[in-house]
């Protein structure tokens, strides 16, 4: 049995790294389980020791998100990979309009990963999930050669019910709906680059990383109609609103000034080249809703992660030629492109 759905934690024996070996694949991962694992995740339905769980879902649709985490370096500025694993599939749970339930998580581990590190990351998680209010239910752990895995690989998989009847999706656009941005762009990306190449700035750069399920919730809450939901993750989001217009069939008007960046982030992207509307961000996400509740959405992000700098900055219009068209400040316009490669690899 790989699942984690194991109880009675014991010494790990004194490994301080995770060896490959010919108990590799059932007494040390099974002792790996039982000390690292099971007792950070505990709960009932995890201590149902079965390979898999079975779990009550109230009533509403089902929403299922799943993703995988490879990020490099595995600490930056502002969270992990353990955070990133949590985070991710709950933000898209509730870029659905899903109220996130439970969580699914499985390790790639590479042999001679420090045993300290992992313990460090499987905490994380645990915090992560308890903010969300998730639990983590059944997972899997492999150990894989020297080499085969870069340190450490997390699949998730999040399960979310939908309490509503609201469809949260690109088909609800509408002409005349406003884009609205939850707070500040590019942070996470910028994070993760200087912690990778080890940079530092005179103001340090902490990755934007938060969950956003409570703030979707606030807006279903207070009879927000939330036509499309995105965050803005690899691409950006430059990215995330060519996707919408191009699956809409809208064009998109947006204004360049109105995406708030840091002084500090819009001075490395200067310097290296890179444009801010493109660099990911891990808890920052764009809600496009009709005018008539465009004012009272912006009033709840504005009380969520990043809401000091949440804006209003488009419309969608009535155009359907699936462009995303940019004025900037001088009152010039550019058609906003999806971009052919990735400006930062390894970013989540």
């Amino acid at each position: 049995m790989t699942d984690f759905a194991l109880s009675c934690p014991l010494p790990l024996k004194g490994h301080s790294r995770i060896l490959l070996g010919h108990g590799s694949g059932g007494a040390l991962t099974h002792e790996l389980i039982e000390t690292v694992f099971a007792p950070a995740f505990d709960n009932p339905l995890l201590r149902q020791a079965h390979d898999g769980a079975v779990a009550a879902m109230p009533k509403g649709r089902l929403a299922v998100t799943t993703d995988s985490y490879v990020v490099q370096p595995l600490f930056f500025p502002g969270g992990d990979i353990g955070h990133l694993a949590v985070y991710g599939s709950v933000n898209d749970l509730a870029m659905c309009g899903a109220r996130p339930l439970y969580l699914t998580a499985a390790f790639i581990i590479e042999e001679g990963f420090e045993t300290a590190t992992l313990i460090r990351i499987v905490a994380s998680m645990k915090a992560a999930a308890a903010a969300c209010g998730v639990s983590i239910i059944t997972g899997d752990t492999k150990v894989v050669d020297k080499g085969k895995a870069d340190g450490l690989f997390i699949n998730t998989t999040g399960i979310g019910v939908l309490e509503h009847d609201m469809v949260v999706a690109p088909s609800s656009v509408a002409a005349g709906d406003v884009v609205l941005l939850s707070g500040d762009i590019g942070r996470h990306g910028i994070a993760v680059m200087a912690a990778r190449e080890g940079l530092s700035f005179e103001t340090p750069v902490e990755s934007d990383a938060a969950p956003l399920a409570d703030t979707v919730a606030a807006l279903i809450k207070n009879g927000v109609a939330l036509h499309c939901l995105r965050d803005l993750t690899r691409g950006g989001l430059a990215t995330a609103l060519v996707e919408i217009s191009r699956s809409s069939g809208f064009d998109i008007h947006v204004r360049e000034q109105d995406a708030q960046v840091v002084p500090v982030v819009r001075g490395v992207c200067e310097i290296l080249g890179l444009d801010p509307w493109y660099v990911a961000n891990e808890g920052r996400f764009i809600a496009v809703v009709p005018e008539k509740d465009a004012a009272a959405a912006l009033a709840i992000l504005r009380q969520g992660p990043g809401g000091d700098q949440a804006a209003a900055i488009g419309n969608v219009a009535a155009v359907r030629r699936e462009r995303v068209v940019m004025e900037n400040i001088l009152g010039t316009f550019r058609v906003v492109e999806m971009l052919p490669g990735q400006l930062l690899p390894r970013i989540c």
